[in-house]
Formats: C-alpha cells, sequence, structure tokens
C-alpha cells in the first residue's frame, strides 16, 4: 500500500489539537491550543466555554498542522476525527471541521472512537503486538481491554463510578489544589506518606470502583478537622495515591495472567502518573511483561493518537458519510 497522509481533529474535551500522520506512526506536526487557563477559575471544564474556545481556535490549529508538516490538503489522503465519546458541543466543533475540510477537499471522512485514539498512541512509540493487555486510565475511563489484533477491543473491566481521574480531581479540591489536580497529587506524593491506610476497593472481576476511596479520603478529613487535628496534603496524596496505584496495578496483573498475556500497554492522561508509571514498570519486570507507555505529550488528549487509530481504520475502508454526528458516549 502506498503512504497514507491522514489529518486528524480531536476536541473532546477541553484541548484543540490536530495532527497529521503518516501510515499509523510518522508524526508530521502534532498542535494543541490547551484551555487550561481558562478553566481553572472554574475548578473545572465548563462545556459551553470549551466549545467557544474550540470554535475560536480550530481553524487556527488546523493551519498551524498544516503548516509544520509543510503541507497542503490535496496532498492530504483523509481526514479524520474523534467521534466520541466527549463533551458534545466540544465533539461537534471538530466534527464540523472535519466534515468541512472533508467535503471541501473530497477527501474520505474517518471516525474515531477517544479510547481508541488513546490506545493507538502506543503505536506511535512502538508497533502493538498482539495479543496485549491495554490499561486505560484518564479523567473519565478506567478500563482494561484485551486486543488480539489491530481495532478488536475486548472489554474486559470498567469503573462503575468515578474514573481514576475524576477521582484525582476530587480529592485535589478536598485538599484545596488548583485544577486540574491529578498532576499536583502526584506531585505532592513523592513528597508524603501512606500513614493514613485508606481502602484498597477490589471488585470481583476487573472492574473498578473508586468513589467510595473519594469519600473516604474526605470523610477522613472531615473527621480529622472535628478533633482539631491536622493532616499534612502530602500525606493525604500520598495514601490516596498509594490504594489507587494497589488497586489498578493488582486487577491489571491478575487479568493479564488469567488470560496468558505478556504484553501491556497504559494509555489516558493518568498514564503521566509517576507514581503509576514506577509500580508497574517494577511488576512488569517481576512478572516478565513487555510494557510500553507512551510519553507526557501523548498521554494527554491529542490529535496524533486520532490520527494513528484512524490509519487502521482507513486500511478497511471504514468511512462515515457526511451525517456523522458526535457521540457523548459510545461502547469501544
Amino acid at each position: 500500500m502506498n503512504d497514507i497522509t491522514i489529518l486528524a481533529v480531536e476536541t473532546s474535551c477541553d484541548e484543540t489539537a490536530v495532527s497529521i500522520v503518516r501510515n499509523g506512526r510518522d508524526v508530521l506536526s502534532n498542535s494543541v491550543n490547551s484551555q487550561i487557563e481558562s478553566h481553572q477559575r472554574f475548578g473545572g471544564v465548563v462545556p459551553e466555554v470549551a466549545s467557544r474556545h474550540h470554535v475560536e481556535n480550530i481553524t487556527m490549529v488546523i493551519e498551524d498542522a498544516l503548516k509544520e508538516a509543510q503541507l497542503t490538503m490535496e496532498e492530504i489522503d483523509a481526514v479524520a476525527v474523534t467521534e466520541g465519546p466527549g463533551l458534545i458541543g466540544a465533539l461537534l466543533v471538530g466534527i464540523n471541521a472535519a466534515k468541512a475540510l472533508a467535503i471541501s477537499h473530497n477527501k474520505p471522512l474517518i471516525p474515531v472512537h477517544h479510547i481508541a485514539g488513546h490506545i493507538y498512541a502506543n503505536h506511535i512509540v512502538a508497533p502493538l503486538k498482539f495479543p496485549l493487555l491495554a490499561l486505560i486510565v484518564s479523567g473519565g475511563h478506567t478500563e482494561l481491554v484485551v486486543m488480539r489484533d489491530h481495532l478488536n477491543f475486548e472489554v474486559i473491566g470498567e469503573t462503575r463510578d468515578d474514573a481514576v481521574g475524576e477521582a484525582y480531581d476530587k480529592v485535589a479540591r478536598t485538599i484545596d489544589l488548583p485544577y486540574p489536580g491529578g498532576p499536583l497529587v502526584d506531585r505532592l506524593a513523592a513528597e508524603g506518606k501512606d500513614t493514613l491506610n485508606f481502602p484498597r476497593p477490589v471488585l470481583e472481576g476487573y472492574d473498578f470502583s473508586f468513589s467510595g476511596l473519594k469519600s473516604a479520603v474526605i470523610n477522613t478529613l472531615h473527621n480529622k478537622k472535628q478533633k482539631g487535628e491536622t493532616v499534612k496534603p502530602e500525606d493525604v496524596a500520598a495514601s490516596f495515591q498509594a490504594s489507587v496505584v494497589d488497586v489498578l496495578s493488582k486487577k491489571t496483573f491478575e487479568a493479564l495472567e488469567a488470560y496468558d498475556i505478556k504484553e501491556l500497554i497504559v494509555c489516558g492522561g493518568v498514564a503521566a502518573n509517576s507514581g503509576l508509571r514506577k509500580r508497574l514498570t517494577a511488576e512488569a519486570a517481576a512478572h516478565h511483561v513487555e510494557l510500553h507507555i507512551p510519553p507526557l505529550n501523548l498521554c494527554t488528549d491529542n490529535a496524533a493518537m486520532i490520527g494513528a487509530a484512524a490509519y487502521f481504520l482507513y486500511r478497511q475502508q471504514h468511512f462515515a458519510d457526511y451525517s456523522l454526528n458526535g457521540r457523548s458516549s459510545l461502547d469501544l
């Protein structure tokens, strides 16, 4: 097959991102416009504000990506875009921009699942080898997925309530850290000690639950305050993170053993967490499992991952027509 060059658009939350990817791995450009400063004053992402920023930025980010890649739309083979899941208003901005490009330049339109994109961020670093187990950890998702071939997803475990990234942000607010709190909790955890012995929520099978852990943190701090006792934020962060990492690691390596898989990939924003990376690296070595985690810029939302997944959809001729719509919830 000749080289396939795809322009990919990602606007599922608060990052306006466009990337140009060749053959699923060669990232020619990766332009991202972050909205973090706009949302910090609200303590989290405001969907309407996110949508408005996408409208303001999308044309500029597309132009930046083409300029960085030194390509024109005539040299692009297809346009890919995140279909869902995500904030519906934000998704629609990216989808309408992608449709406009596809229509005006007569290019195929490829709809991509956001989580499939996170998984394929690993393919940019090293080609995926099957069978593999993917641990997806992000603000909205905590899942274990078995893959036996490209685009073949078997979800064997998922969160029943709060996603792990959501729990991080809520705990961060509890100890008065600004948004986004996850990276700050990770940084504080390195300075504290696991002295509070928070519960390790373990369900049957490979599902996750972090709502009870979040409540345990809030209740512990409330009880300490009622007694006039103080707790170091560093110790809260360290104790919380120790519980999260224990649960994620335990479930993941149980699944690897049960499915007889020796290839583990980790993806999503929480894959940037240093405590999780350190634990999984040690456990992978002990269990003789090959571990791949993308660099930090490919863990958070970006369009290069969408372009990587779109390459395999292109090979299957999986195209959408111009009625493509955003989907806030979408099964993998």
